[in-house]
């Protein structure tokens, strides 16, 4: 990995809503969308990627040099176990991280790789697999307050030419999903859209504090989060925006009725 010592432009920072595994290899408009972001955004010297699917006991980050492509899922086509991303690590982009977080002890992490929570959407971004890539995990043990001021102390990469990636979906709930409705991009429920539209008000408000405490929002709040995992991600994103930086929503869609596309790019 290049110097990250070295001051450079500030890169954006983004969620992006991965959704089914199947977006890895297929051609619609939750990918076209990815793809067209990457085109808007500087090359990154590094990735780091924050996903909802690496939950650990602690704080980790991947700090090996070949980070193994993850199958992380039961039941899919051949063709996308078939599929590997075999973008480089980084071990000094690990360990820089590892000494910048002062909010907990963190450790560096060998045996994991990149998880489709990760891949899925960064061949999209970066197809070359030419990249750098690190993953930070989610500890499952901590509220949601800590992983959003652990997040904060992240910023500092944002100069170095790193782009934070954090990746789950705002809307995740898998018991509810209307499989006759898999295809339908569009299809909600009541209580999906009426989430997903008071989380985009918090976020073109500020108001992150309302989504921090997303369990004390309602109804519609806890049927769009029953576990937390594919929700904190955000967070993260959210906690590494500055007062009057752009935001950009994109991929604004739901599917199967409980999950949301919704994506943003900030800066």
């Amino acid at each position: 990995m290049e110097d990250t010592k070295n001051r450079t432009e500030r890169m954006p920072v983004l969620f992006l809503g991965h959704g089914s595994p199947m977006n890895a290899i297929e051609e619609n408009e939750f990918v076209d969308g990815i793809r067209n972001i990457g085109k808007a955004i500087p090359k990154p010297k590094a990735i780091l990627c924050i996903s909802a699917h690496w939950e650990t006991k602690g704080t980790f980050i991947t700090a090996m040099e070949k980070p193994k492509t993850i199958h992380d899922f039961v039941g899919f086509p051949e063709e996308l176990y078939e599929v590997e991303y075999p973008a480089p690590g980084s071990p000094e982009l690990a360990l820089e991280i590892k000494n910048t977080i002062k909010k907990t002890e963190s450790g560096l992490n060998d045996s994991w790789g990149l998880d489709h929570g990760c891949w899925s959407v960064v061949k999209h971004l970066y197809p070359k697999a030419d990249i750098p890539v690190v993953q930070l995990s989610l500890d499952h043990y901590q509220n949601s307050q800590f992983h959003y001021d652990l997040a904060k102390e992240l910023d500092s990469f944002r100069n170095k030419g790193v782009l934070i990636i954090g990746s789950g979906n705002m809307v995740h709930n898998l018991r509810m999903i209307a499989w006759d409705m898999l295809n339908e991009a569009g299809f909600a429920y009541d209580w999906t859209i009426e989430a997903i539209d008071l989380m985009k008000k918090y976020i073109v408000n500020g108001n992150h504090q309302s989504l921090i405490n997303y369990n004390t929002q309602g109804k519609a709040f806890d049927l769009a989060i029953p576990t937390p995992e594919h929700f904190l991600p955000l967070l993260y994103v959210l906690a590494l925006k500055k007062e009057k930086e752009e935001l950009l929503i994109f991929n604004d869609k739901a599917v199967a009725g409980s999950l949301t596309m919704t994506s943003l790019k900030i800066g």
